[in-house]
């Protein structure tokens, strides 16, 4: 891996903050954009993100800054970790700065409700940059990253020479990347496995068991792969990291900020409630909208989906969702409706 590129990671929330001190620590020139002063300030004063990534130290060499066209002007790659929802807004006053940029990451995990399209395409739409955008997925807790546990995702690019860059750029001891080009599938299952968490989620917050979220993970993968498919993704990517990997991560982890929520709502709370005490973005609570609306767009059959959209947005009881689940018309397990 050569050391003689200047990154920028835009955003730094845990796991841009967590990229951000990865890529720094290999080397690397690296400038973090935050939104937030207090954000900025804290780093430069403390090298710590006391917000987002509290207790974790950053290298001194990270630079901090609150200037977004500063950031990304002589960037050889920019690594967005925005949440899905803002990329647009955020990137909408760079784009001919992010032209040139040799490569472009995606490390968002969500689907745009307004336009459904993926944080990738947004990228392209902004910069005309057809088959440059490298998207990063897998499971992957920002917390664990910055310890240094053991992580492996994929970076899947329709342009295999930038997937394989990002992937090299990556790498270090505790952290490997697999390239790829099945872009469709990889954002997709980092999309879609956050609308599962909440249902894994709520059930853990109803106090079922593990046998519940079992067959949660297990289905919820078989409507991930199911819409994948119909929109041009292979489904055997949805059996790697990108797809089960950090599916079954985010509906078992602590970490989870989705399951957190999907708890909060199993064990009675309003979701507007919820929102309000959280400080990160919790990107399926909004990808549930837009996964419903594609689900419906594309005649695809996404049941644990549905009751998610139901709980969230239509006030449906938790336990009666989980109940409309089991009693839904038994069929063959490989039904494309099951």
């Amino acid at each position: 891996m050569t050391t003689e590129q200047v990154v920028t990671v835009v955003g730094a929330g845990a796991f841009g903050t967590a990229l951000a001190r990865m890529t720094a620590l290999q080397g690397i020139e690296t400038t973090l954009w935050a939104l937030e002063p207090e954000v900025v300030d804290s780093i430069r004063s403390q090298a710590e993100n006391t917000r987002y990534l509290p207790g974790v130290r950053l290298p001194d060499s990270i630079r901090v800054t609150g200037a977004l066209d500063e950031a990304v002007a002589d960037a050889d790659v920019v690594i967005s970790a925005v949440p899905t929802q803002y990329v647009r807004a955020v990137f909408g006053e760079t784009d001919s700065m992010l032209a040139a940029t040799e490569t472009l990451v995606s490390v968002s995990k969500g689907i745009e409700v307004a336009t459904l399209q993926t944080p990738t395409q947004i990228l392209i739409e902004l910069t005309g940059g057809e088959g440059r955008p490298v998207a990063v997925s897998g499971p992957s807790f920002a917390a664990e990253v910055a310890a240094g546990h053991p992580t492996a995702v994929v970076a899947a690019s329709r342009d295999p020479r930038q997937a394989a860059r990002v992937r090299d750029l990556l790498a270090t001891p505790t952290f490997r990347a697999y390239s790829a080009t099945d872009v469709v599938s990889v954002e997709l299952g980092g999309a879609l496995k956050n609308v599962i968490a909440i249902a894994a989620g709520i059930t853990a917050g109803l106090e079922f068991g593990r046998n519940t979220v079992a067959a949660l993970i297990t289905r919820g993968l078989a409507e991930m792969t199911r819409l994948g498919v119909a929109l041009g993704g292979d489904p055997l990517t949805f059996a790697g990291l990108s797809g089960l990997g950090d599916l079954v991560l985010t509906c078992t982890g602590a970490l989870s900020r989705n399951r957190t929520v999907g708890f909060e709502i199993g064990q009675g709370r309003r979701l507007d409630e919820i929102l309000a005490d959280t400080t990160s973005v919790a990107e399926g609570v909004r990808t549930t909208v837009a996964a419903r609306t594609l689900a419906q767009k594309h005649g695809v059959e996404m049941p644990i989906i549905e009751q998610v959209y139901l709980t969230l947005y239509e006030g449906r009881d938790p336990r009666a969702a989980v109940l409309e689940l089991m009693s839904r018309s038994l069929r063959d397990e490989q039904d494309a409706e099951a």
